[in-house]
């Protein structure tokens, strides 16, 4: 069988006990900070980190000789798993929420349901889900955004002049948003929804069939699994 030679490493948390004269406890914690002085430094062997790896190379004895490998993400430290995911969460909520085609948005949502996922996993202590694994494809049945809403107010104000004595221009933004979110709270769409999924079901039905009827035309008589 084939040698590895891996490096494994864990934390020692090192402290001090010291004692400083400061006008508040945020001051002290600064003079802390700034403090170079560890020669009273003492070793916390019972606080001693997990166990995380930082190399591997082909061979044996070949640290820093030998071929060098590229460790698995899930052997990181859990705290660096959560760093590292950090951005790529950031990056796609920042996309998310400036999204407001709805085919962009699936796109876009389908990789954050992959990076839940492996945020999941990296709470869990477990191993980075599989890159290979089936990830869910959503799709979104309704996206608005508030400057539409905008745009809708000027268009009933223009056209029902009963409706208000207010202009367009005199209902800000805060307004439209707090409208926005009342709106959404308050819609019911389970049976819209219910209805789409039986109509994508009944279609997906009938194209398999067409699929099969098309193959038995040329001649396919054997039977789909």
């Amino acid at each position: 069988m084939p040698l590895f030679t891996i490096e494994s490493t864990y934390r020692l948390p090192v402290y001090r006990h010291r004692t400083y004269e400061a006008a508040s406890l945020t001051e002290a914690c600064r003079l802390a900070i700034e403090d170079d002085d560890w020669e009273s430094a003492k070793r916390d062997y019972e606080s001693a980190g997990e166990t995380y790896l930082t190399g591997a190379w082909v061979g044996a004895d070949g640290a820093y000789r030998g071929q060098a490998l590229r460790v698995p993400t899930h052997f990181d430290e859990t705290v660096q798993r959560k760093a590292n995911h950090f951005e790529v969460l950031l990056g796609l909520v920042k996309m998310l929420s400036g999204v407001g085609d709805a085919k962009q948005s699936a796109y876009w949502a389908g990789r954050a349901t992959s990076a839940v996922a492996k945020a999941e996993a990296i709470l869990a202590g477990m191993k980075d889900p599989a890159p290979d694994a089936p990830a869910p494809r959503p799709h979104i049945l309704l996206s608005f955004d508030e400057s539409e809403v905008r745009a809708t107010i000027g268009e009933v104000i223009a056209h029902d002049e009963v409706v208000t004595v207010l202009s367009a221009d005199s209902i800000g933004d805060d307004d439209i948003h707090a409208a926005c979110v009342a709106a959404v709270a308050a819609a019911d769409f389970a049976e819209d929804r219910g209805s789409v999924l039986f109509k994508a079901a009944l279609a997906a039905i009938r194209s398999a069939e067409q699929r099969r009827d098309g193959r038995m035309e040329k001649g396919e008589t054997g039977k789909e699994e």
